[in-house]
């Protein structure tokens, strides 16, 4: 007798480890950041990893479809035993990369590190379904793909809001090792009931359609396409983003837990509200893809919530596209097969090759115009129904729609002023009505989204790199630009401004930003003599453009780290930036992480040291942690003064630092220079905060003299006690949560130009 569908136990089981999957992404991530850092391209990569995992174990359990039911449970189950030699979770021991090396070696970390566990609960998913399906009574098994992606999107979210915040990475790793017996045991019970209906399983259920021809090439090619869009969107997404528009935190689980819930959708019996997101996705594809290209005036959180929606929307309509074109559930495996491999597609174009390729995020436009060329495409207007033109006609006047929408475009482009005005917005509705008009003929609707990209901006971000003032590394994307007016020199990286020379004569080797002689580290190296003799040894972690190296004095022992090489090329290119040529021009730069290169180097070695190494607005944990001052204090004399810089628009690390002091029974104090007032000065300084850390006292003392009340941080030279937080838990490589130390009010605002 065949025993019952137990739907309930497949759809748990596929939960389960859907939630396992998704869990571990995040909890890895956060494992390897002491060795990595938080460029979004470190993301980008674990993403590209995860995919081609995902795949294996999709290729997995597509071959091992061939077998009945009972045997694809003993092999799944034996290999499920086997990867579990890999836990509990952790970091493989592999030397760390060399310059430039960072965008294979963190494959390679990830793979030796959770690869064959992944590979084996990535195929649970589609062996799930297809075990479901081996009883005729089942029904279809497609819905159960919106449960895995459920399932993902739950295990995606729940990290950074409850398990990080609440477990070091031991407990995590030991609780994702609990869950995994957990699916071990499911997995097994769910070969349990169809166990002794596998031998019939070929003559009913999914395999009672077994002279269904297997999908044409052309078909698996569609697949693959209308897969590869979403997949690279959402990562260009997430660098786009970061980089243009706001270095919001957390902003990666975003795109991520947007593209899971656009499967559960899509996959799911609410076909209607599938239908609504694509009747709406070709107008949303023109209001928000139409800021693909812009690089400057739209970086506010608004436009950022726009880009998720667009995501949303595109891969819901796609994803639903998919699901009308499912075959039937006796190639199941195949379908998910080339729908992974689609994946992996955008994640390479998004995430290795654009990188290679561009100096700036074009993979994101591209991939919205390829969302274009492959939307359903519904006729909102029948116009030419209406108006009972010809062909030919309609032909003609589509054309001469495009035609206005090029002359809109081209007005736009002219006046483009870096900002989106009165102007630019009525030229830009108006291209958008001729693409709705046009949505008949997809040809015409791709043209006018690329015109609407080019006038809202676009055109300046092309000029841009083709005056070759733009660099795009792994680390990020940084821009050189000229201001004549102010007489300045920028060097932006992402949104976030790491250095300005006044162009002026006399004024060229003046310290800028937030390295004026007020500010918290312009202080402390005024005084290097006096606190540590005119030798005095001293660490700059974060090169910038160099525009600390004037502060160097003769005599002084200066050494700079700086992780990227390719601001190490800027900074030393004369034609750019002049202060190190000017001011240091034989101090070593050592390339690599500071941390890493620091921790190789000599005991007691800097009378101060300076960490000054954010990546755009984004924290670098690694750099914060207990382990990590430990690794600077180690690094410091016994007298040593240690300095970091905490300026940041989405985060107050006061209370960080000042329960690391506390811990270490060390003295703290920070400087809060507000910079100069009005909205502008031409010594192009802004404000900053700096915090000063030293073993005893008397040292601090000496730097900053007696301490200020706070209501007087703003005075010239002040400087104040650290803001400690009652309670405040440490940060350590172990644990360290970035949620109680988010400025939520600060979310929501324009960004710093």
């Amino acid at each position: 007798m065949t025993a019952l569908p137990r739907r309930w136990l497949f759809v748990l089981t596929i939960l389960v480890g859907s939630f396992l999957l998704f869990l571990v992404q995040p909890m890895v991530a956060r494992m390897v950041l002491p060795k990595l850092g938080g460029a979004p391209a470190v993301w980008n990569s674990a993403m590209l990893v995860y995919q081609a995992l995902l795949l294996g174990g999709y290729a997995y359990a597509h071959w091992l479809g061939r077998f009945a039911v009972r045997r694809q449970a003993m092999i799944h189950v034996a290999l499920l035993v086997l990867a579990a030699l890999w836990l509990p979770i952790g970091i493989a021991s592999i030397a760390p990369p060399g310059a430039g090396q960072e965008a294979l070696w963190v494959p390679l970390l990830l793979v030796a590190s959770i690869g064959p566990v992944f590979f084996v609960v990535a195929a649970q998913a589609p062996l799930m379904q297809r075990w479901f399906a081996a009883d005729a009574r089942a029904g279809d098994p497609y819905y159960l793909y919106a449960a895995s992606n459920l399932g993902s999107f739950a295990g995606l979210i729940s990290y950074p809001a409850l398990v990080e915040p609440s477990l070091p990475l031991a407990a995590q790793s030991w609780g994702w090792t609990a869950g995994y017996g957990l699916l071990v045991a499911l997995v097994a019970a769910s070969a349990a009931a169809r166990w002794h209906g596998a031998t019939a399983s070929h003559d009913s259920g999914a395999d009672a359609v077994a002279d269904e021809p297997r999908p044409a090439l052309r078909r698996q090619l569609h697949w693959l396409l209308i897969a590869a869009v979403p997949s690279g969107l959402m990562l260009s997404t997430t660098t786009h983003l970061t980089t243009d528009i706001v270095a919001m935190p957390l902003l990666w689980v975003l795109p991520l837990g947007l593209y899971l819930l656009s499967f559960v959708i899509a996959f799911s019996t609410a076909t209607r509200v599938t239908q609504i997101v694509t009747t709406i996705a070709p107008a949303v594809l023109l209001l928000v893809g139409g800021l693909g290209l812009l690089s400057s005036g739209g970086g506010s959180m608004l436009v950022a919530f726009a880009s998720l929606a667009m995501l949303f929307v595109v891969a819901t309509a796609l994803h639903g596209y998919l699901y009308h074109l499912r075959p039937a559930p006796q190639h199941l495996t195949l379908f998910y097969l080339v729908m992974s491999a689609g994946g992996v597609v955008g994640g390479l174009f998004a995430a290795l090759f654009a990188p290679l390729l561009f100096d700036w995020v074009y993979e994101h436009p591209l991939l919205i115009l390829a969302a274009a060329a492959l939307l359903p495409l519904p006729a909102l207007f029948p116009w030419d129904k209406w108006l009972k033109l010809t062909p030919v006609n309609s032909r003609i006047v589509v054309i001469l729609l495009v035609a206005l929408a090029a002359v809109a475009s081209w007005t736009m482009a002219s006046d483009w002023d870096g900002a989106i005005g009165t102007g630019t917005a009525a030229w830009g509705f108006a291209i958008v009505a001729v693409g709705i008009l046009v949505l008949g003929w997809r040809w015409a609707f791709v043209a006018v989204l690329a015109l609407l990209m080019i006038g809202v901006g676009g055109w300046d971000t092309l000029e841009e790199s083709v005056a070759g003032t733009r660099v795009r590394s792994y680390f990020g994307v940084y821009t050189v630009t000229d201001d004549p007016q102010r007489a300045q020199r920028r060097l932006a990286h992402g949104t976030t401004l790491h250095g300005l020379q006044r162009t002026a004569t006399g004024h060229r080797l003046e310290p800028t930003t937030y390295y004026g002689h007020q500010s918290g580290v312009g202080l402390t190296l005024d005084k290097a003599e006096m606190l540590a003799g005119a030798d005095a040894s001293i660490g700059i972690v974060g090169l910038g453009a160099g525009t600390l190296a004037c502060y160097r004095q003769p005599g002084q022992d200066w050494t700079i780290f700086e992780i990227d090489p390719v601001m190490v090329d800027i900074a030393r290119d004369s034609a750019k930036f002049t202060f190190l040529s000017d001011c240091a021009p034989a101090v070593p730069i050592e390339i690599g992480d500071a941390r890493l290169r620091i921790a190789d180097g000599p005991a007691a070695r800097f009378d101060i040291l300076v960490i000054d190494a954010f990546s755009s607005d984004a924290i670098p944990l690694h750099l914060l942690t207990k382990e990590a001052i430990g690794i600077y204090a180690r690094a410091l004399k016994p007298d040593g003064v240690l300095l970091i810089h905490i300026s940041n628009r989405f985060f107050g690390l006061e209370p960080v630092l000042a329960a690391e002091a506390q811990a270490r029974g060390w003295s703290a104090a920070i400087r809060l220079d507000p910079g100069p007032a009005g909205d502008y000065d031409p010594s192009g300084l802004t404000g900053s905060n700096w915090v000063a850390l030293t073993a005893t006292p008397q040292r601090l003392e000496q730097l900053t003299g007696a301490l200020r009340p706070r209501d007087k941080a703003r005075d010239d030279g002040a400087w104040v006690p650290l803001a400690a937080r009652p309670g405040f838990e440490r940060w350590t490589d172990d644990y360290s949560s970035t949620l109680p130390v988010l400025l939520w009010g600060s979310l929501i605002g324009k960004r710093d130009e």
